[in-house]
């Protein structure tokens, strides 16, 4: 009987190589043939060398560069993107621990009290009912159970085991299954991390723009306010109208006014660097309230290739890993057509004397297998796979989606990009007039030729030119970083 067991249990070991349903072989292609290279990337000035994750090293900001290790390190967002990945990595666990057997020990202790004759003849095994040559029941065999009383105790203790011989790789595409959703984790884990360095460069360069722009502010207001003072004296003297005056006036007026928003902006900006490395509100003030300069990009950037692109970029390998996990999942549901055999195990010692519970003649074993078999059920299993079949199809759906989104994002902010560079070179050349003009009208004014407000005027103008061109620069860097965000930088 052992051995027609053990060769049933060898030949179910033998059936485990068979897997239902299919193998996952990669995402759908996307990418046109011939696609090696971006349909904007023309427009910026690029360089071949080679893409660096910690782009934002290249603004060469010290403080900038303090702020991402420490959002990196303290971000809430990030610490639950991390307890999300290890949860899927338990589940992994699970899943893995299915595939070997279950084991346990136990122990009894059981009572029983009343007619109980046969309850002990079967346990001890005894031979009462065995005739001598003269048909009478042997004397020797009859005693125990003639003094047996009416309790009797049972002790039992030992080790059980089962298993599930995977036949059909039910378990093994469940595995396959938790394995890709915890590569999906930890993608989303990355994409997170590309989302925060994007965010804090972009909360920083605003607070650097916003103190530029109210530092200018303020000096064009006190330029206005000397022009009005100007204005109000030529009044008097009967050389400037009431309407100069009251124009002069709005224009300080409003550009004071311009600046309550701006300190608004900028304790905005200070709250949010504080809420994304980790920090209460307030925390930073100190550290960032003094003005700093404007980070500027590289005058060339590396940029890559679309096919570089989709290996890169976390989002697109979380979609990928979904097809997968939902692959296995097809699989995992197809064997619930077929019998499902687990294998029953037990070892252990069975005694009605506790003094005699260890002895090697209380040593009982069973091995038994078990098939269980539902075919009144294949009408749920057919649900279940064509469920698991859809959410497939909506994963391979869902990645081309998420493949052409990312390659828009990289076109998009690499025409935006370009097109910025452009913007910052003409507004360059018109700063470049605005000082030579404002020179020689100092000089017209120091000579004599030229009047003191028509001096100040054209120092407003130039003013408003530096403004123009802070206001074009920041945008070229917030460009810089949407760029770097859109490739799948930001992460290791």
């Amino acid at each position: 009987m052992g051995r027609r067991l053990l060769e049933a249990a060898t030949a179910a070991l033998l059936l485990c190589g068979c897997t239902v349903g299919p193998d996952y072989k990669g995402p759908p292609r996307v990418l046109a043939k011939g696609g090696q290279n971006f349909a904007r990337g023309a427009e910026v000035q690029a360089t071949p060398r080679r893409l660096d994750p910690r782009w934002w090293i290249a603004l060469k900001d010290p403080e900038l560069d303090r702020l991402e290790v420490a959002a990196l390190a303290a971000n809430t967002d990030l610490e639950a993107a991390r307890a999300r990945l290890r949860q899927s990595r338990a589940v992994l666990r699970a899943q893995q621990a299915d595939l070997r057997p279950n084991t346990g020990a136990s122990a009894l202790y059981l009572h029983a009290h009343g007619g109980t004759g046969a309850i002990e003849s079967s346990l001890l095994g005894s031979s009462a009912s065995t005739a001598s040559p003269q048909g009478e029941a042997s004397a020797s065999s009859a005693a125990p159970l003639a003094n047996v009383s009416d309790d009797i105790n049972l002790y039992t203790v030992g080790f059980d085991a089962t298993w599930e011989v995977d036949l059909f790789g039910a378990r093994r595409r469940a595995v396959q299954s938790a394995a890709a959703t915890a590569q999906a984790r930890q993608a989303n884990l990355a994409d997170a991390e590309v989302s925060l360095t994007a965010d804090v460069a972009q909360a920083y360069i605003s607070l650097r723009d916003v103190q530029h722009r109210s530092a200018l502010a303020r000096a064009s207001a006190e330029l206005q306010g000397r022009m009005l003072e100007l204005t109000r004296r030529r009044l008097e003297g009967g050389t400037a109208s009431i309407l100069d005056v009251a124009r002069l006036s709005t224009q300080v007026g409003q550009t004071r006014a311009d600046l309550a928003p701006l300190r608004a902006q900028i304790d905005a900006q200070l709250d949010r660097l504080a809420i994304l490395t980790g920090h209460m509100p307030g925390e930073l003030d100190a550290d960032l309230t003094p003005a700093g300069p404007l980070p500027l990009p590289p005058q060339t950037v590396a940029i890559g290739d679309p096919a570089s692109l989709l290996r890169r970029r976390p989002d697109i390998r979380a979609a990928e890993r979904q097809i997968a996990a939902q692959t296995a999942l097809i699989g995992a549901h197809i064997a619930d057509y077929f019998p499902k055999v687990e294998l029953l195990g037990n070892l252990g010692f069975v005694s009605t004397d506790v003094g005699q519970l260890l002895n090697g003649g209380s040593l009982v074993g069973v091995v038994a297998p078990a098939l269980q078999w539902k075919p009144f059920d294949f009408g749920r299993t057919r649900a279940a796979v064509d469920q698991a079949r859809a959410g497939r199809g909506e994963a391979i759906a869902m990645y081309r989606s998420t493949v052409l989104k990312a390659l828009d994002d990289a076109e998009t902010s690499l025409s935006r990009y370009g097109t910025q560079q452009v913007e910052v070179l003409e507004l360059r050349r018109v700063m470049a007039s605005a000082d030579q003009a404002a020179i020689l009208q100092r000089q017209r004014y120091d000579g004599g030729t030229a009047t003191l407000i028509d001096t100040l005027d054209t120092e407003r103008q130039r003013v408003a030119a530096e403004q123009a061109l802070a206001e074009a620069e920041a945008g070229l860097t917030q460009d810089y970083v949407a760029l770097q965000k859109s490739l799948g930088l930001g992460w290791e």
